[in-house]
């Protein structure tokens, strides 16, 4: 009987592994994909599960709809990072004008579209582009706007540190009216949820949200938002009926419950917006 073992520090998870679908490495870290006996298919980078297919939705629908829904009529839309695609095909529900998707490794995005296939035809769709490079260098040397810039970035490696860092949310701010990013578990990684939030109030303003997705660190995840303005849960009702969006998790008093946060994170979000005052 084989299994997978992801570590975080002293405690870890195991899932059984039916199958190994693929594992080699690319010129930035090591794809593993796997058939689980309980989770369907899973995807691990540098051994860190991304997703599976059994709770994907719970993190992508709360990393799309939350800012998509924030925004009264997101047309142009930008995703750093989301290679399986799974970001791509929540925000596609939005009908946007355009939707760019700017992916740092082609096989991450080669073996997803081969053989998990999230993203329910989302990359042929005929308002996407799919953009093979550095999402930094992306946003830096942008000119154009976007209503809604999200970043479904991994966990910190080598390649990826750099698009947690302050110089790189000024850029998302500087070409965003709607930002969001998922900003690691609270609980479980404590250190590198308090960096992101310290680079991002470094140059904007944010709120933090929160969300169960069960195959993440200790299950509790979170994200991080910058919007001018934030509607009502009667408005978010409004946006999502009338955009006709279907869901496996999301729904407007999720939304809006996911701001109310336990009182140890919000201590901690205090801390880092009062920082310099």
């Amino acid at each position: 009987m084989e299994w997978f073992e992801e570590d975080y520090g002293d405690v870890s998870l195991k899932i059984r592994i039916k199958e190994v679908i693929a594992d080699f490495r690319s010129r930035y870290q090591r794809i593993q994909l796997f058939e689980t006996f309980s989770f369907g298919k899973m995807l691990v980078l540098d051994g860190k599960i991304q997703l599976t297919e059994r709770d994907e939705a719970f993190y992508h629908e709360m990393l799309v709809h939350v800012p998509m829904l924030t925004h009264k009529n997101p047309e142009k839309v930008l995703i750093i990072g989301g290679g399986d695609g799974g970001s791509l095909r929540e925000v596609l529900k939005h009908n946007p004008n355009e939707a760019i998707l700017v992916e740092l490794d082609r096989d991450v995005i080669d073996v997803c579209r081969k053989h998990l296939g999230i993203d329910e035809g989302a990359f042929e769709t005929a308002n996407v582009t799919v953009l093979v490079e550095d999402g930094m260098d992306y946003v830096i040397s942008a000119k154009e706007k976007f209503d809604v810039v999200i970043v479904d970035g991994t966990d910190p490696n080598p390649f990826s540190q750099h698009i947690s860092s302050a110089e790189f949310y000024e850029a998302c701010k500087r070409i965003s009216d709607v930002f969001a990013t998922q900003s690691q578990s609270p609980f479980a990684q404590p250190d590198y949820f308090r960096t992101v939030l310290e680079n991002i109030a470094r140059v904007m303003d944010f709120r933090v949200y929160v969300n169960y997705v069960p195959s993440y660190p200790l299950g509790l995840w979170s994200y991080a938002i910058h919007a001018e303005d934030c509607p009502d849960i009667e408005e978010l009702k409004r946006r999502f009926y009338e955009r006709n969006i279907e869901t496996v998790h999301y729904n407007p008093e999720i939304h809006h419950a996911s701001f109310y946060l336990p009182e140890w994170i919000k201590k901690i979000v205090n801390e880092v917006k009062n920082r310099d005052r």
